[in-house]
């Protein structure tokens, strides 16, 4: 069984083929097509939706002619053809999926739309045989939540943020520290060399019932030492930058014990826990998840850096896992730059989702 998945919901078009392993357990990257929008974004310090969208349909076609290609593989030869079909930047949703629709009309192969976030919880099936139900951490520049993954298309969110999502915080404190788009990597990098015990930062949240997340007063922290420190040294932003990821760090390991803790509650001891979205690739927060994960008994399956971030495979293996338990789309579907992940559960019926 193999499908096409393509991912158009922000600043990375991207087409791939996966196949299911024979066998069972996981699946096969045949193709994972990707191309970044970076670099013409950064000048705006963020993601402008139109140059997106634009920037979509100029290279779609393109991709998915590579992705078919050194998948060695034609599109008579796939099962299904997937695409995100939200939540996102609604100019750039709509590419994929009108594109997405027309291979699978001209083809006569089904349709799949795939909720952006469903794939992030799903990827780690893709490289680890990993039974349900498993605690997913979902984190993004949009995202931050803690998902129960009882199952395809079953998913209790027990806990998401309040404010800021913890990549939009990485982002932001670095616009303010004067670092290029996308800010993670280079509070990453900057970090390794920096005190991170010298600016004493809130850890919000921490300690409190239930499992959200709040980044908004940690990102005003910061704000108000770097006014204090007048024009930082670049000694200043090294400990600026390893102060902060600590205190991200420490929220993230707190609200996940609490996520554990309601997990069980609600649905039994998790299997193990995922890491999901583009910030799953920051090595601090890997490191401190291996550690609680090891304390804990769990298993922590953490997909690769290119995995976490937006990609095709993990929009055609959310349409493969999706394909096998009968679950396809109509044309009709809408783009939808909202969709809770906890409503595809209600959604998925009779086959059809």
């Amino acid at each position: 069984m193999r499908v096409l998945g393509i991912e158009t919901t922000c600043d990375e078009t991207a087409a791939a083929v996966v196949s299911e392993r024979l066998g069972g357990g996981g699946g096969d990257i045949l193709s994972n097509e990707v191309l970044s929008q970076i670099a013409q974004h950064a000048a705006y310090g963020g993601v402008v939706p139109e140059i997106a969208a634009r920037a979509h349909i100029d290279v779609l076609d393109r991709l998915i002619v590579r992705a078919l290609a050194n998948a060695n593989v034609e599109l008579k030869d796939i099962d299904a053809i997937a695409a995100a079909a939200g939540p996102g930047l609604v100019g750039g949703v709509l590419v994929g999926l009108t594109a997405a629709k027309g291979l699978a009309l001209a083809s006569g192969k089904p349709f799949i739309a795939v909720n952006h976030l469903e794939a992030h919880a799903l990827t780690a099936r893709l490289i680890d045989p990993l039974d349900f139900p498993y605690l997913a951490l979902l984190i993004s520049g949009g995202h931050t939540q803690l998902v129960a993954v009882r199952g395809v298309g079953d998913y209790h969110r027990l806990g998401s943020t309040v404010d800021d999502a913890a990549g939009e915080a990485f982002d932001k404190v670095a616009k303010m520290m004067g670092l290029p788009y996308p800010g993670g990597p280079h509070i990453e990098t900057l970090a390794q060399d920096g005190d991170p015990h010298r600016f004493e930062f809130p850890r919000p949240m921490l300690g409190r019932e239930g499992a959200d997340f709040s980044l908004s007063g940690l990102k005003t922290a910061v704000r108000q030492e770097i006014i204090k420190l007048g024009e930082p040294t670049e000694q200043d932003k090294k400990d600026l930058a390893a102060s902060f990821q600590a205190a991200i760090v420490d929220v993230i390991v707190d609200r996940v014990r609490a996520g554990v803790r309601l997990f069980s509650e609600t649905a039994g001891r998790p299997s193990g826990l995922v890491i999901g979205g583009g910030v799953g690739a920051n090595g601090a927060i890997r490191r401190a998840l291996t550690r609680l994960c090891a304390e804990r008994g769990l298993r922590f399956v953490s997909p690769p850096a290119n995995l976490c971030a937006d990609n095709g495979a993990m929009i055609a293996w959310a349409g493969l896992e999706r394909l096998k338990r009968g679950f396809t789309s109509d044309l009709g579907f809408a783009p939808r730059p909202r969709w809770p992940l906890d409503a595809i559960a209600s959604e998925t019926h009779h086959g059809k989702a």
